[in-house]
């Protein structure tokens, strides 16, 4: 528990001061973090990490996260012409890597790239910091408030066959937690958001919060890993930490908070 305290510590004293600045800085750090998801899921799929398809792989993750529409070639299509490479290299080592490894690796791309690169964007937006701030609100208050509610109430299995420890009540418990620390949030910090729009939106990303930390304990039991890595000590790997935010910042943005 010491160490997962001091490493959550560490990692806050670093982060916030990034998310702050925001601009350049931030954008290498998601670069960063997106190349050592990609990492993560080809460690937990037992492949390579040098060799060529894990660099266009990473490069597909890069893309999405970092490159914008307004550039000559924008990141869809540098998506797009990296998964023609991938596909081309199935040719030259069919045995080695195929057909089903490109799927694997646009997928998760995508869900990589895009988790961060929304977050860039939130950041960047007319309200950015403030915004930021809330979307972290509703991502660890509802994680931290479905554990202790979980511990202490729950009863009843979520989902027993993906994640046994989680519970209906601790589930439930981590929405009405997120609501009120968003009320709060919002009544300190100006967003110009009624209350209603507060609670609905705070519930609805609280809930995909939690969609996000299932679909990671899914494939974390397909591929029979405790965690998905190791970088963090006490929290497992970066997927493990930003599982959430990879589903929340998406759903903000589709939903038009910025």
């Amino acid at each position: 528990m010491k160490i997962r305290v001091l490493t959550a510590l560490v990692a806050l004293a670093i982060a916030l001061p990034l998310v702050y600045v925001g601009g350049i800085y931030l954008t290498l750090i998601m670069a960063i973090l997106s190349i050592i998801a990609m990492a993560e899921i080809y460690m937990m799929k037992r492949r390579v990490l040098v060799s060529v398809d894990f660099v266009l792989a990473a490069l597909a993750a890069v893309s999405l996260t970092v490159f914008d529409q307004n550039l000559p070639l924008d990141r869809y299509r540098l998506f797009l012409l990296l998964m023609v490479l991938l596909l081309g290299l199935t040719i030259i080592d069919s045995n080695r890597f195929n057909f089903e490894d490109v799927g694997v690796i646009a997928i998760t791309s995508l869900y990589v790239g895009q988790g961060f690169h929304y977050f860039l964007q939130a950041r960047a937006s007319e309200k950015g910091l403030a915004l930021v701030g809330l979307l972290l609100v509703i991502i660890w208050i509802t994680d931290s408030g479905a554990y202790l509610v979980g511990r202490t109430f729950g009863k009843h299995p979520l989902y027993k066959p993906i994640s046994p420890n989680k519970t209906i009540e601790g589930s439930i418990g981590g929405v009405i937690v997120a609501i009120l620390a968003s009320l709060l949030y919002t009544s300190l910090v100006p967003l110009n958001m009624s209350w209603i729009q507060v609670v609905i939106i705070s519930g609805l990303l609280s809930i995909v919060g939690q969609i996000g930390d299932l679909v990671e304990s899914a494939y974390k039991r397909f591929y029979q890993v405790k965690d998905s890595g190791t970088i963090l000590p006490g929290h497992g790997g970066i997927l493990d930490r930003f599982d959430s935010l990879l589903f929340v910042l998406p759903v903000a943005y589709l939903i038009g908070l910025f």
